[in-house]
């Protein structure tokens, strides 16, 4: 379940990350402003970011394999169909039907995990999951790049997307535990889910994290190109590398969180250090491209895909941990709808930046800032780590928590 889910996620991040590293041939192919690019970019979060609370909600109360294979039809024939695209108001309507295809991803993937998955091993398995979107850019871009080069960007969206298609056949083969079907009549309420003030934190956290990795994954082909000026096939080349150096980073985190788990240290105390060294060293990244010659740019962008794959499997296994089974469907729905809303935000205001000042300082300096706020999410909104008690009196004055099992 766990390798399937993974490879959905990277075919999600294959498909989604399709349209930035093809910018700027679509730009010149349809005649687009940087601003138009922007809209492309945030549009995909419109009805990701909208759909993510409903779709915590079916998948907990009509099950979530179903509902995922669902979206990635959809947001596989959304692919596809980019490739006949030949307008703007097209493209962007497309980019709208692919935001609420993925916007199954993550709620189902959290319905699924803590019902099968142990807190211990959670770390490995939300790193695995993460390796598997965060290669996705990798390949995208690798991939990708070469395609467009040797084919024209159409080529590599009708090849994403009828590829992707073929998931499904697994996915329809896969027999789930019994656990991670049940819809759980002892969940807690949306009211109850929308009291606790760790939600909040979370939500807080993963829209700072949101916003530099959604700001880079968006921009980050168009300014090696444009900025830097590097070649297509290089901008494929490096973008690629930086993509796979995060995917080794998230997997080889969660191992290693788990280990440190094991061996004695607090899951509270190892995952709020990750978020910390991690938020901390991506604002100085963000720095040195704004501010950076040539070469400590690239040696800052490739800093930040280490720690940004460090900290990805925190950003589920924290909800996880404290929603358990019964709410992480939910939690995770709510978490990323807000968290996502970064995504319509930073590649918008990206956009707007680069076509007043033709350059990415400020972009990167807003993003600097932006990472800042985080660590108010991860740090001081969060109680020590562990299952949430959800049978306590909506009265009392702090949610109580219970030792994970």
């Amino acid at each position: 379940m766990v390798a399937l889910l993974a490879v959905a996620v990277f075919i999600n991040y294959v498909d989604r990350g399709a349209l930035p590293t093809a910018a700027h041939l679509i730009q010149d192919d349809l005649h687009l402003s940087e601003s138009q690019l922007g809209w492309l970019f945030s549009a995909f979060f419109w009805t990701y970011a909208l759909a993510q609370i409903p779709i915590g909600w079916l998948a907990e109360r009509f099950g979530a394999q179903r509902l995922l294979a669902a979206g990635l039809a959809l947001w596989a024939l959304a692919t596809l169909l980019v490739g006949l695209a030949h307008s703007f108001p097209l493209l962007l309507g497309l980019r709208l039907m692919l935001g609420l295809g993925e916007s199954t991803a993550f709620p189902c993937i959290s319905k699924l995990l803590p019902a099968v998955v142990p807190v211990r091993k959670l770390g490995t398995a939300n790193g695995v999951v993460a390796c598997g979107y965060l290669f996705g850019p990798a390949v995208g871009a690798y991939a990708g790049g070469q395609i467009m080069a040797s084919h024209g960007w159409r080529a590599a969206f009708l090849l994403f997307g009828a590829v992707s298609l073929l998931w499904l056949v697994p996915w329809s083969r896969l027999k789930l535990p019994a656990a991670a079907k049940q819809a759980g009549a002892d969940s807690p309420t949306l009211a109850a889910l929308l009291r606790q003030p760790a939600l909040w934190g979370t939500a807080l956290g993963l829209f700072s994290a949101n916003y530099i990795f959604f700001f880079m994954l968006s921009w980050l082909p168009y300014y090696l190109v444009r900025e830097r000026g590097f070649t297509t096939a290089e901008m494929g080349e490096i973008a690629g590398s930086a993509y796979l150096i995060t995917a080794v980073s998230a997997v080889s985190a969660g191992w290693a969180t788990d280990r440190l788990i094991g061996t004695g240290f607090s899951a509270n105390v190892v995952y709020k250090s990750i978020m910390t060294i991690a938020h901390l060293g991506s604002v100085a990244c963000m720095v040195c491209m704004a501010l950076g010659s040539k070469p400590l740019a690239l040696g800052a962008l490739f800093l930040y895909q280490v720690l940004s794959g460090g900290s990805s499997p925190g950003l589920y296994a924290v909800p996880q941990i404290l929603a358990g089974a019964r709410a992480a469907g939910r939690w995770v729905g709510i978490q990323n709808s807000i968290g996502s809303m970064a995504g319509i935000v930073a590649p918008a205001v990206t956009g707007l930046i680069v076509a007043s000042t033709h350059h990415f300082t400020a972009a990167f300096l807003v993003a600097a800032a932006v990472g800042l706020v985080g660590l108010v999410g991860w740090l001081w909104m969060l109680p020590p780590l562990a299952e949430l008690n959800w049978t306590a009196r909506p009265s009392a004055a702090a949610p109580t928590a219970t030792a994970p099992g």
